[in-house]
């Protein structure tokens, strides 16, 4: 007798145990309340920062934290620190999703591909392997070098280094769920390709996809702040964490408050999506709950 498989779970259902197994976890919550505050402080950066990020005030140097009427002290132009780490919050944040959504379209697409047609898969995996024998930080500066700086062009050399990564992952998910029962199912009610890759593998592997995410923006806004510290990525005057540590860097001696501050936000930024994405991992993994 041939056994019955037993239907999907509900949608609410399944997001109500991630949304549990999320709740239950401290660091998970942490990282969720840490995440928080980097997103109102970059969505909110023009409603929140007391001056503009540029605006210089040559009378007051150098001020300490709490001096009135900047709350977080002055740079050796004068100008706002707070204001500065707000803006260049935003900035990590939208090199970060810009790199995401990248590494997303490009990478989910050829990991499919590979993990399904094995002669595409010998194609695409040497490519991925070409890649990553060069170190993230690398590629990342030696792309960035050739396009030239700003914005768009750190996004784009970033998210260019993502893309192995997320090739691997997908591919991987492919594979494991290539044989899987459902998609077997699906080949012997004649299902094309293209129908099984979109509505059966694709979902089923859209878990790892958000984790992988969570593991690539803090790494590509660590590698936004590093390719503006050396002058590849966003450029002066446009706001920037990287470029507030460059500039701080010279003034060790007379004050360490410019620097510490945006070293801070780098590092909150960072903890939080680490944390958040470790809990989301174990809250999307099935064995989690009972």
């Amino acid at each position: 007798m041939t056994a019955i498989a037993e239907p999907p779970a509900p949608v609410g259902r399944v997001r109500g145990r991630v949304l549990g197994n999320l709740l239950r976890n401290p660091m998970g919550v942490t990282g969720g309340v840490l995440l928080l505050i980097v997103l109102v402080a970059g969505v909110c950066a023009p409603w929140l920062a007391p001056y503009a990020p540029s605006e210089v005030h040559f009378t007051t140097p150098f001020q300490q934290p709490g001096t009135v009427g900047f709350a977080l002290g002055t740079d050796d132009l004068g100008r706002d620190v707070l204001s500065r780490v707000l803006y260049g919050t935003r900035t990590s944040l939208e090199v970060g999703l810009l790199s995401v959504a990248l590494a997303i379209v490009v990478g989910v697409p050829l990991g499919l591909l590979s993990g399904y047609w094995r002669w595409l898969d010998a194609i695409v995996s040497r490519l991925t392997d070409l890649m990553l024998a060069f170190p993230f930080l690398l590629l990342a500066v030696g792309l960035a070098a050739i396009n030239g700086g700003g914005l768009v062009n750190a996004a784009v050399a970033l998210g260019i280094g993502n893309i192995p990564a997320m090739i691997r992952v997908v591919r991987a998910e492919t594979l494991r769920m290539k044989d899987s029962d459902f998609v077997l199912a699906a080949h012997t009610m004649h299902a094309g390709p293209w129908r099984i890759l979109g509505q059966h593998v694709l979902p089923n592997a859209a878990s790892a996809i958000i984790v992988q995410a969570t593991v690539i923006m803090p790494q590509a806004v660590l590698g936004e702040a590093i390719l503006s510290f050396l002058g590849l990525g966003i450029q002066p005057p446009e706001p920037s964490l990287g470029i507030m540590l460059s500039d701080a860097q010279q003034y060790l001696f007379r004050t360490v408050w410019p620097g510490v501050f945006p070293g801070i936000a780098l590092a909150l930024i960072c903890l939080g999506f680490n944390l958040s994405g470790d809990a989301l991992r174990d809250a999307l993994d099935p064995r989690s709950s009972r």
